[in-house]
């Protein structure tokens, strides 16, 4: 049966080209399935953020996928945001609703018979009853995060005014409420963490709820770059709001010590829409580089990466692929949440403007340690988050619940 199990997978944004965690997660997912014999088809949504341009797309990747796009407005629309507040409903789910997605999700599903439907996000569980009334498929859920648990601790790191904080406050309810009530509308749940996957089994799921975590191909190191002596760096989607908060307040309670400390070393941050804030601020060392064509090579030029998060869920893959080319990474709890790390080891984790000072000071001091613990980072990545390795095991999973209607 394995090679001949037929997926339906239903993203939230275009899964590639690849541009950030969330698509790396979508198109490795995809990838570990195919090479292990899956047929596998694709329908996505896209907006004005994250455009799809299927004209632009590899011949390849098009013939492996069949991918098809949707339009969706994805733009915030201040009255209909208040009243899904006040009718007490998730905005944030809304906004992912789309005629012209459930018109192609019928239709591929007629010209289809597929075993698994697997979807990339909560906010697609709308389009469920569709895919139940016109289909047998089983239908997963490749969850990248808890979504809710993003905005309760977005509300908690912020500063924020009183219609802000009541705002944020009643989204992330109804959002809470949304994924426990419809997280057992799915045959399974799979999220990248086990944290996740505990989380959602403490709060209601019963359905089969294990953590697969992300999977990478060996990423080749660029031995022809050179490493830039004393500098640090962190690139992420700055239009993502626990990243913009993060950086933050690194630089408003970390960096003046840093610099302090080691006036030699060097900050670049790199990344998608970089707020006005970044861009006009001066500040001694920093350097705000803002969007790369290449994360590797920009990434490999450094030496360094700190991940300050104050707020999120899920897994933080932009770490996983630093580590998967060696570097050091530095990184709050919330950070490397779900990652199997040792502290000191394969990661140095920091949660205090002191213990990022302190982390940073020592590296910069030890480099024979500095390079250790890239090395072992590398080694992690290699030996636990192989794309094929973790498509196996979701395919043998996917047998699992297949099976039981044999």
């Amino acid at each position: 049966m394995q090679n001949k199990i037929k997926v339906l997978q239903l993203c939230y944004k275009p899964p590639y080209p690849v541009t950030d965690g969330g698509t790396i997660g979508m198109h490795s997912v995809g990838d570990g399935l195919l090479n292990n014999g899956c047929r596998l088809k694709i329908l996505t949504l896209f907006s004005d953020k994250h455009p799809f341009k299927k004209e632009l797309l590899p011949t390849s990747y098009l013939e492996r996928t069949e991918i098809e796009g949707v339009y969706v407005d994805l733009r915030i629309k201040l009255l209909d945001a208040l009243l899904c507040v006040l009718l007490g409903q998730s905005y944030v789910v809304k906004r992912f609703i789309s005629d012209d997605m459930k018109r192609l999700i019928l239709k591929t599903l007629k010209q289809n018979d597929f075993d698994i439907v697997q979807l990339e996000s909560i906010m697609l569980a709308p389009y469920i009853p569709l895919i139940r009334k016109h289909s047998k498929a089983k239908i997963t859920f490749h969850c990248p995060n808890v979504e809710h648990l993003i905005w309760q601790r977005i509300i908690k790191g912020s500063r924020l005014n009183f219609f802000k904080r009541w705002y944020l406050k009643n989204t992330a309810l109804n959002l809470k409420v949304f994924e426990l009530e419809h997280i057992n509308d799915f045959d399974a749940v799979f999220p990248t963490t086990e944290i996740d996957a505990k989380y959602f089994r403490d709060n209601g799921c019963k359905r089969l709820c294990v953590g697969i975590p992300i999977g990478f191909d060996n990423v080749e190191k660029l031995p022809d770059v050179i490493e830039e002596d004393h500098s640090l760096f962190h690139i992420g989607s700055m239009d993502w709001f626990p990243n913009e908060q993060g950086i933050k307040w690194f630089i408003d309670e970390v960096w003046e010590g840093v610099h302090e400390t080691l006036p030699n070393v060097k900050l670049y941050l790199a990344g998608r829409n970089m707020p006005l804030w970044l861009k006009n601020g001066e500040w001694s060392g920093v350097n705000v580089v803002g969007e790369v064509d290449d994360s590797i090579l920009f990434m490999s030029s450094k030496k360094i990466m700190v991940v300050p998060l104050l707020s999120g869920s899920g897994i933080r893959i932009k770490i996983l692929e630093a580590m998967s080319i060696g570097k050091v990474v530095v990184a709050s709890s919330i950070a490397a949440e779900g990652i199997m790390y040792e502290n000191g080891k394969n990661i140095i984790i920091a949660n205090t403007p002191q213990e990022f000072v302190a982390a940073i000071k020592h590296l910069e001091e030890n480099p024979g340690y500095c390079k250790q613990i890239g090395e072992n980072a590398y080694n992690l990545i290699r030996e636990r988050y192989d794309t094929n390795y973790i498509g196996k095991e979701l395919l043998s999973y996917y047998n699992q619940i297949l099976k039981k209607e044999e």
